[in-house]
């Protein structure tokens, strides 16, 4: 199993954003990930910064873990410019990202640009359009495309990405369509949980819920003649009805727990106070550099 970290791009680079990203390679996390929004529930009325900029500064920063995005998706996107963005970024970070990216949802993103929200079908539609195009972007030289919501006219991506056939995605998908696609697609799986269960639901719901997750998983990618077990399962916490960064040992049993269900990747946010992600940094700390250790 592999512990990562996300840092959401609240801070100013200098002004502790630099720091947050060092300290997440010195603790040792496979990878340091950060939200790509305009803003973001709570957050909006404060700072929040651009999350590629972000990558690409902490790309220069650090040496070792990996870089990305949980997750990107077509709300404000356009998979042209968002492909050159990405070409260039795995360049600075010599091979280190990987993209996660999903549907969307009706958040702050959805109107940003000046466009109504679109309905769950309607994300669902410019999903399943986006992901293919963004991978044909990324491994072919020049692409041209007229689809029912994206278009390019020889979009020229030379020289690629340093990691081949391209950087990896990891598609955040629980309903069929967007299972399809990560069977297609994706290099990886990402799940937060059944948002039904946050508030209300038991710890022992959620890991059913998930279980549930998994078996479609696996059935999207019978179905695409591939096998499940070739795509990382990751998850992102903090929106389930667990409690993992209570205490160290909380940590050690939620992670045990869905390392049985399958998962190869766990996902924490950086502690950030006086907020839903506000934690004991000390505990972070440990779960960290020792958590792993406990589970081996």
């Amino acid at each position: 199993m592999r512990l990562s970290t996300v840092i959401l791009p609240c801070r100013r680079w200098h002004d502790g954003g630099r720091e947050a990203w060092l300290r997440a390679e010195r603790l040792g996390f496979h990878a340091a990930y950060t939200y790509d929004h305009l803003s973001w529930r709570t957050f909006r009325d404060g700072p929040w910064f651009g999350a590629i900029p972000t990558l690409t500064a902490a790309a220069a920063a650090t040496e070792r873990m990996r870089l990305g995005t949980l997750v990107t998706s077509p709300n404000f996107r356009h998979p042209v410019t968002l492909a050159k963005e990405l070409i260039t970024l795995d360049d600075v970070s010599g091979g280190r990202i990987t993209l996660g990216i999903g549907a969307g949802g009706n958040g702050f993103d959805a109107t940003a640009l000046g466009q109504r929200a679109w309905t769950p079908r309607e994300r669902a539609d410019r999903f399943a359009e986006f992901v293919p195009l963004l991978d044909r972007l990324l491994t072919e030289e020049a692409v041209t495309h007229e689809g029912a919501f994206y278009s390019a006219d020889e979009a020229r991506n030379i020289p690629g990405c340093v990691q081949r056939p391209r950087l990896p995605f990891a598609v955040a998908a629980t309903g069929p369509r967007g299972l399809r696609l990560a069977a297609r697609h994706g290099q990886a799986w990402v799940t937060t949980g059944d948002p039904k269960l946050f508030e209300s639901g038991t710890p022992e719901e959620s890991r059913e819920a998930i279980r549930g997750q998994l078996e479609k998983l696996a059935k999207a990618c019978a179905d695409a003649g591939r096998d499940a077990g070739e795509l990382d399962k990751i998850l992102l916490t903090g929106f389930t009805p667990d409690r993992p960064l209570e205490s160290f040992d909380a940590f050690v049993d939620f992670a045990g727990r869905h390392f049985e269900l399958g998962f190869s990747e766990i996902v924490i946010h950086a502690p950030i106070a006086d907020t839903v992600f506000a934690a004991d940094e000390k505990v972070f700390e440990r779960i960290a550099t020792e958590a792993l250790a406990q589970l081996a």
